[in-house]
């Protein structure tokens, strides 16, 4: 049974729709990520689901929950990463995690958390003085005290380098491996491809698509494409021969190879079977990138 129940979820401000009929079910121990641009409905669709906002129309059932009207019984069982917060600027680490756990029924450990999440060695560090990586980690560590079954994380590595943004990724994955489900807010298309195990699309407030990040893909275009150098002169007809190859076009002294199925290795075999090597090889497929484009006509930063 689906812990997360979004039916046809609609959010109003005044006349503008934020969120018009988003329906999506999120699995226990999945990975569920919510993409696209920003001002697309994301950020209201998981403030409803949280409680945060009342919705206009449809219904929400979160661990079989109406997060509106059960919000206290549901505090217990989500914990939330907020787009943007912040703690007062005095207060240390350690003082912040041992003021959020007292606010739950049966708090986790937060030493334990904190060694975790590699804020062990920073409890007596006022907020302030951390890093964009290490506020980062204490959000997570703040939305895992109360050791949800639902943690909902929204553009948690915005402003993060790319070092400390894989870094957070490692800890996603970690708190995924404890049992926890994770309902994923991103814009980030490497983001979503490396976490995420299903997808939901939304633009302008509805989901486009909704599938895992290779089935979007293949539904957009499951060709591969292989540029390289032949070693001697090569006859197309080597390669217009074998099943997985769609097209053979030359450019610029490059063979352009397009196909599907197997098509690096049906390639390579072939030519080393002629006693040819492949020089300069590059394998390009489709994007999610490319995806989105295709679904929502414009690209995501937009």
């Amino acid at each position: 049974m689906a812990i997360i129940e979004v039916d046809g979820l609609v959010k109003r401000y005044g006349e503008h729709t934020a969120v018009n009929g988003v329906s999506f079910a999120v699995e226990p121990g999945e990975i569920f990520g919510i993409l696209g641009p920003n001002g697309a409905g994301k950020t209201t669709t998981v403030e409803c689901v949280e409680g945060l906002r009342t919705p206009d129309g449809g219904s929400i059932r979160v661990c079989g929950l109406d997060p509106h009207r059960e919000e206290s019984e549901l505090r217990e069982l989500v914990g939330v990463q907020l787009q943007e917060s912040e703690l007062q600027e005095k207060l240390r680490v350690g003082e912040a995690l041992e003021l959020y756990s007292s606010f739950y029924r049966d708090p986790a450990d937060w030493r334990e958390l904190a060694g975790l999440l590699g804020l062990g060695g920073k409890l007596g560090t006022q907020f302030r003085r951390l890093s964009g990586g290490q506020k980062q980690r204490l959000s997570i560590a703040l939305a895992l005290l109360g050791s949800p079954k639902v943690a909902v994380l929204d553009e948690l590595t915005t402003g993060l380098d790319p070092q400390a943004r894989r870094d957070v990724w490692d800890l996603i994955e970690g708190i995924r491996a404890r049992g926890v489900t994770i309902l994923l807010v991103t814009h980030f298309m490497e983001e979503a491809e490396r976490l995420c195990d299903r997808l939901a699309v939304i633009d302008s407030g509805r989901v486009v698509a909704l599938d895992t990040p290779a089935g979007l893909v293949a539904k957009v275009d499951d060709r591969q494409r292989i540029r390289f150098r032949p070693s001697a002169p090569l006859d197309d007809a080597l390669l217009t021969a074998l099943p997985e190859v769609e097209s053979v076009q030359r450019a610029g002294g490059r063979v352009v190879v397009t196909g599907t199925g197997n098509l690096l290795l049906a390639v390579t075999t072939t030519l080393a079977r002629n006693q040819l090597t492949a020089a300069d090889l590059r394998v390009e497929q489709t994007t999610l990138d490319d995806a989105f484009v295709a679904l929502t006509g414009r690209p995501i930063d937009v």
